[in-house]
């Protein structure tokens, strides 16, 4: 079954300015291997990002730590000056070493150079939002989040940002972060098997926050493939497609950020919106993470 709303619907990120496409783009995979050094081919991730945009995507997830400065780089070279309407999220709070790991960059200074390296690889006068991240590279870890947040703020208040987002995120912090500025978006790893943030979702929902699930084919076990599998079987589609299909036929409030390098794969992302999953395979991927997580519709 297929519908007829393009990119997923809209979803408006507080500031009626920033009403985005709810299938947007993930820039990580425009880097090299390990998202390190640039792409073997820099012509074709250019090609890439124009296409996305060119098609109606208006929502770009990205990191200057992405590379290092590598994705960045090739975002404004593919796309500066920017259309009008084109929202760019970029995340802060980690920084890549030369062995290839991703420590926490999460002191005063290291968030003002994150901020700054943002904006000049991106060749922007202020960010549209930047996400903290905090927690680990998959999952939330508790603790206070302000020090670095207040940070994010100042340089909010100095129009450097206008909005912010979190990334790796429990609802705590989430709520005490709240106390301290308003939140636009969460970004967290979840998917049709992992979905230990379902009551966090419907939460963010209530309150008009967005949420971007990252990792959506991520943590499978060769079972949960097996399943996916043999639903996409059943759809004639891709597994990528059912699984953000799913993702988006879960919560109005959910974006998506699919990243690729390479234009077939981008064009076969780009229709899992027009994938409506019937009744009795949504069943059976709801299964996949234990159990009915959101309502199953009754069949026409």
């Amino acid at each position: 079954m297929t519908k007829e709303t393009k990119l997923g619907g809209t979803f408006t990120l507080s500031d009626p300015t920033m009403n985005v496409y709810r299938m947007g783009y993930g820039a990580m995979q425009l880097a090299g291997p390990q998202v390190w050094g640039p792409p073997r081919d820099v012509d074709a991730a250019i090609e890439v990002l124009r296409e996305a945009v060119a098609v109606g995507v208006n929502h770009i997830d990205t990191s200057d730590y992405y590379g290092p400065h590598v994705t960045n780089q090739i975002i404004k070279r593919a796309l500066h000056p920017y259309p009008d309407g084109l929202v760019i999220i970029t995340k802060v709070g980690a920084r890549r070493d030369e062995d290839k790991s991703w420590p926490h960059a999460l002191s005063r200074q290291e968030l003002i150079d994150a901020v700054h390296d943002n904006l000049r690889n991106l060749g922007l006068d202020a960010l549209d939002v930047v996400n903290l991240r905090v927690g680990g590279i998959s999952e939330p870890s508790e603790g206070s989040i302000e020090e670095p947040l207040t940070v994010l703020v100042e340089l909010k208040q100095r129009g450097l940002i206008r909005h912010l987002g979190l990334s790796n995120v429990t609802p705590k912090q989430l709520a005490d972060a709240q106390t301290v500025t308003e939140i636009v978006c969460v970004q967290n790893f979840y998917n049709v098997a992992h979905r230990s943030d379902d009551e966090f979702i419907d939460e963010l929902a209530k309150q008009g926050i967005a949420y971007v699930p990252f990792f959506p084919l991520g943590g499978f076990t060769p079972l949960q493939y097996s399943a996916l599998d043999a639903a996409a079987s059943s759809l004639e589609a891709t597994s990528m497609q059912v699984a953000l299909a799913w993702l988006l036929q879960r919560s109005p409030n959910i974006l998506l950020i699919p990243g690729t390098s390479s234009l077939d794969h981008l064009g076969e992302n780009l229709k899992a919106p027009t994938l409506q999953i019937p009744f009795d395979v949504l069943a059976d991927l709801n299964a996949i993470g234990g159990g009915l997580h959101f309502e199953v519709p009754s069949p026409n």
